[in-house]
């Protein structure tokens, strides 16, 4: 059975495909061709890589000597013109350079020339590996069955955004500016499109971002999708397993009812149970709450009197957010969070964390924030339940937060830090929320 084909009564989490992800990581390096003398009226934006004028046949010879190398150089035919000349593919291309604060050579705007040629490369090596695959990636879309509203009528298109094209050495017009209310938005770590399911590739501005419901997707299947994007109650399936946004946005609340209901029915039996959250439950258990969610919702059935074990409601809250396609500290906002972990000074430290919560969607903030309280007050009964603090964070670290980046190694070496994190937003959680 094909991955993409499903029974409309019948929701499945998408399957996130690995392929551009993986001629990302094959992407050239950049190599920046240093030059060795001085040159005179070298702007002052530019470093060692600008060679003053030379010619196309000179550049050329210099960055022979590897793939992905590159020099910047004042175009003969157009003095006071720049260049970017760059080796991929045992061919050397000259693209023409501007900066207006920021270094362009097309709609994307970069802080540094190396993240502008990194970006480059990462385009060009996906564009001529996998052309016929991208022109095909809009043909089995999974947009459907992830719990927004398809429309049935025709999409109002969206603008595309030019593409970078190599240019002669003459005059050329100025790289047209991202038009910020598309949503183009720069993702921080892996992300997948949600409405074709590959991979978002290169350094920034990788596809567009929805500002109602969170929807990512790249720019090209932007203009498939409906402009109405709000998630639609008869195509959220699940509980488990639906974006959080979605969620909420389809059942019109707050937070989802997944995590009202079970801490609600953990409160009224009292948070005095030793080893709350820590102790698992019966796991057939905690699969029954978690299928009466996904088939009954809000009228789910947790009560004392179907599940005498309170840890069986606290490892399907744990479930819940577990099985989250986007963690509720986002991919977005890990990188911030985890800078705050590591700062020694108290009051920086807090700071550091009201600001990574800056970065949270509305949904996943109020749920946290909601989460957070019921968690200090856990810990104001630690003398019965011996769960402080720092064991909750322990518990809750790996579930609330998971690294964005693949690596195995990274994601262990980080553990460490989403405990204290989860350990800080308990104890501040009256200062932070």
């Amino acid at each position: 059975m094909a991955l993409n084909v499903y029974d409309h009564d019948e929701y499945r989490p998408p399957v996130w495909k690995s392929y551009l992800y993986q001629l990302q990581q094959e992407a050239p390096h950049p190599r920046r061709l240093t030059c060795t003398c001085e040159v005179d009226n070298r702007p002052k934006y530019y470093g060692r890589e600008y060679h003053g004028m030379v010619s196309r046949e000179e550049a050329d010879q210099l960055l022979s000597v590897a793939e992905g190398s590159y020099l910047i150089r004042e175009s003969q035919r157009q003095p006071g013109t720049y260049t970017l000349a760059l080796r991929f593919g045992n061919q050397t291309k000259n693209f023409r350079l501007y900066h207006d604060g920021k270094h362009f050579v097309g709609e994307k705007r970069f802080e540094s020339i190396h993240d502008l040629v990194t970006d480059g490369l990462i385009t060009l090596y996906i564009e001529t590996k996998a052309a016929e695959y991208i022109a095909k990636m809009t043909i089995n879309p999974i947009y459907e069955h992830i719990g927004y509203t398809t429309l049935n009528k025709e999409p109002t298109l969206k603008k595309h955004l030019p593409v970078c094209k190599e240019v002669p050495d003459g005059p050329a017009p100025q790289g047209e500016r991202v038009d910020e209310e598309k949503g183009v938005h720069t993702f921080r770590g892996p992300h997948w499109c949600e409405y074709c399911a590959n991979f978002m590739w290169g350094l920034i501005a990788q596809g567009v971002k929805c500002a109602d419901c969170g929807l990512n997707v790249h720019k090209q299947c932007s203009k498939m999708v409906p402009n109405d994007c709000k998630p639609d109650l008869k195509h959220v399936k699940k509980v488990y397993s639906c974006d959080l946004t979605t969620l909420v946005k389809a059942h019109n609340s707050k937070r989802p009812m997944v995590v009202d209901m079970c801490i609600q029915e953990i409160e009224s039996r009292g948070v005095q149970s030793e080893g709350l959250y820590r102790i698992s439950g019966f796991s057939d258990l905690i699969e029954d709450v978690k299928l009466a969610f996904d088939r009954d919702g809000e009228k789910a059935d947790i009560s004392v009197n179907v599940y005498e074990d309170i840890n069986i409601i606290t490892g399907a809250l744990k479930l819940y957010f577990r099985d989250l396609p986007i963690p509720l500290i986002t991919y977005e906002a890990y990188p911030r969070f985890m800078e705050a972990a590591k700062i020694t000074d108290p009051d920086k430290r807090l700071e550091a964390h009201h600001e990574g919560l800056k970065l949270l969607p509305p949904a996943h903030c109020e749920t946290l924030c909601y989460l957070m309280a019921h968690l200090k007050r856990v810990t104001q009964n630690d003398k019965d339940n011996l769960m402080n603090a720092e064991n909750l964070g322990i518990v809750f670290g790996p579930t609330l937060m998971r690294a964005p980046d693949l690596d195995a190694m990274t994601a262990l070496n980080d553990i460490r830090y989403q405990r204290q994190v989860v350990e800080t937003l308990i104890k501040n959680e009256d200062i932070l929320f």
